[in-house]
């Protein structure tokens, strides 16, 4: 067969049929080969085949390609090619063998030509050497046609020379997307070693390795370091020209064995350049466990990761409330997914319904009792809000109030609101919102019994208490996603102003904190998460591009890659963020979670001013609506959009 048809990667494309023909015809053509051979071995000459034992020729292919078709050896792809289908093939070549030596020896019994019995273990050595033979060099060949030339494929530095490290070389080196330069590793006594032929250098080889080999790529094959040491090590390789990835942690690589699939981008958790906080399991647990707890929002970004921590708690019930069918119909089939992996004996309820409409939430709490609802419903971008204040308005502010009242008429015990730290000293609508919020929460766990609008009142047996946090690095709208979907196409990334800065943290610890601040809640609290030092947006960006393995264009260095641009603040937006409006945080049972007793206003006063705001309101009156959410808020800082200003009738 000519060279030049071999290499033609069209044979990759051959039916699935004649792929197979080829290979059983490859296998009788060497079961005979190997016939030939031992017979030849055996007598100590070229063997010519004579009488009878032109029948034993026939036998060998008769025999081993029926178990090979029982042992799917013909089902492998020969490309990817492994230990396990080398075992396979050994493991059908044994029992051949069993089968080939006992027809001998009926040959012989039925006094056939002498046949030596030492065929039937020579035979059957050779064929499997043949047979492993051709698939280690099919597995070779096949491998690379079709593939990336050797020019274009990324040049990869794997960190971390343990076992996910060396899982991870075997599963790329199938795929011939990388050329493996080097292991790196922090062990000294690993140094001048090699793994399959490629060689472990320590950390500090690492920039000269670079420069020498031109590696584009770093993976780090760390899935059990600390979160400390991954931090040190980003710091080093930040300024080096290389794409920096990474496996998940070991808790994620549930299978035991790592594929090309399991390499990502840098987790979040990485990005934010400290140790999440670890939560603590008692409190966790002490509002959930077989108790029926309600989530509104439960499609979100906060709300879906509640979701998934309380399940684990054991509830007996989750009421899932949203009013995004796709965002409600997403998390619970995963929680299904999950129960259904731990065997978690959790009723799920999935309800579709708007926190604005009080005879819905009133009737959802009815009928299912909640113990402990967790409120994270709400419109929570700046600028969407700032442009539509009424919507804004009447889903923060009048659906906290309907989810609350739904919560006393129902004798909920504890009712958590998820709120956020643009409620302290507003500039925006929907801080201002998020701040009205919490004081309709204060002033209902001040009064005993609440007289509500409608001239009704109700005895108040509810917990309630607030929960504030800083941006959450990976919900739906934050920065991280956005940069990363910006860097795909070629930049710029977008910061509003040079020097604006935003308290960071992740969606399992903003998750965690509401969980374990209802549980240490004696009414009224606001509960914030000591959340470390403020980060630099600018500073944000800086690190993904350059852990992106890409540099940063500006006036210096206009041949750079990716742009950052300053397009100015926009309406309602903050240069700081504060978590706390008075100086006097409280310490809890957590120590990186502060408690704060703040001013409010008192129920039969706030009721007042409510129903002003829903006059204004129902009449999608703007500049009344900001005038009367600066009155509720006097800190609050508050101008006029030109979308406001268009939506005034």
């Amino acid at each position: 067969m000519p060279a030049r048809f071999l290499n033609h990667p069209s044979i990759l494309n051959w039916p699935r049929s004649t792929k197979r023909l080829v290979v059983v015809s490859l296998d009788i053509a060497l079961s005979l080969l190997a016939m030939w051979i031992a017979f030849t071995l055996r007598l100590d000459s070229l063997h010519r085949p004579m009488g009878a034992q032109w029948a034993v020729y026939l036998v060998a292919p008769a025999l081993a390609v029926p178990i090979f078709v029982r042992f799917g050896l013909y089902r492998a792809i020969f490309r990817y090619t492994g230990m396990a289908a080398l075992t396979a093939t050994a493991t059908a070549v044994v029992i051949y063998a069993l089968f080939l030596f006992t027809t001998l020896q009926w040959m012989q019994w039925m006094r056939w030509e002498v046949i030596p019995r030492s065929i039937g273990i020579l035979q059957p050595l050779i064929f499997l050497l043949l047979v492993g033979t051709s698939r280690a060099m099919a597995r070779f060949w096949l491998s690379g046609l079709g593939s990336t030339d050797k020019r274009h494929q990324a040049r990869l530095l794997i960190y971390g020379a343990g076992e996910a490290g060396a899982q991870t070389a075997a599963a790329l080196a199938s795929t011939r997307t990388y050329t493996i330069v080097g292991f790196i590793d922090d062990d000294p006594r690993k140094a001048g070693r090699s793994i399959n032929g490629v060689h472990v250098h320590m950390p500090g080889e690492i920039p000269e390795l670079v420069k020498k080999n031109n590696v584009t790529d770093i993976l780090l094959a760390l899935p059990s370091s600390t979160r400390e040491r991954r931090n040190e090590i980003l710091k080093d390789l930040q300024n080096l020209p290389v794409h920096v990835r990474t496996l998940p942690a070991m808790s994620d690589l549930a299978s035991g064995r790592v594929t090309v699939q399991d390499i990502r981008e840098l987790d979040i958790e990485d990005l934010l350049g400290r140790e999440p906080i670890p939560p603590h399991p008692e409190l966790l647990a002490r509002n959930l466990f077989q108790k029926t707890v309600l989530v509104t929002g439960a499609g979100g970004s906060i709300g879906s990761e509640l979701c998934r921590q309380i399940v684990v708690e054991h509830p007996t019930r989750l009421v899932l409330v949203d009013h995004n069918e796709f965002g409600l119909y997403t998390v619970h089939a995963e929680l299904e997914i999950l129960c259904a992996t731990l065997g978690l004996a959790v009723e799920l309820v999935p309800l579709l319904g708007s926190v604005s409409n009080y005879a819905r939430m009133l009737h959802i709490c009815t009928q299912y009792r909640p113990a402990t609802v967790y409120h994270a419903a709400a419109y929570k971008h700046v600028p969407l809000a700032e442009g539509n204040p009424a919507e804004g308005i009447l889903n923060n502010v009048f659906g906290t109030l309907n989810m609350a009242r739904a919560a006393i008429t129902t004798s909920v015990a504890h009712f958590v609101l998820v709120s956020t730290d643009k409620a302290v000293r507003p500039t925006n609508v929907m801080g201002t919102t998020k701040r009205i919020a919490e004081l309709i929460l204060q002033a209902l766990e001040d009064s005993p019994i609440v007289q509500w609008d409608d001239n009704t009142s109700t005895p108040n047996s509810t917990l309630f208490a607030m929960v504030r946090f800083g941006n959450v690095l990976g919900s739906s709208g934050s920065v991280v996603p956005l940069f990363r979907k910006q860097l795909a196409v070629g930049g710029p990334l977008t910061v509003t102003h040079a020097e604006v800065t935003r308290y960071f943290m992740t969606i399992p610890e903003a998750a965690q904190l509401v969980l374990q601040a209802g549980a240490m809640a004696n009414g009224g609290d606001v509960f914030v998460l000591e959340m470390g030092e403020p980060v630099k947006i600018v500073d944000l960006a800086l690190r993904m591009v350059a852990l992106s393995g890409l540099t940063v264009r500006n006036e210096i260095h206009p041949e750079g890659d990716i742009e950052i641009a300053i397009t100015g603040l926009r309406p309602g937006e903050k240069l700081y963020e504060e978590l706390l409006t008075g100086d006097n945080p409280k310490t809890t049972a957590h120590p990186r979670i502060m408690k704060a007793h703040e001013s409010f206003i008192h129920w039969h006063d706030l009721s007042l001013a409510m129903a002003g705001l829903k006059i204004a309101l129902v009449a999608n009156d703007a500049p009344q609506l900001l005038k009367l959410l600066g009155q509720l808020v006097p800190e609050a800082t508050l101008r006029p959009s030109p979308a406001q200003t268009a939506t005034t009738t």
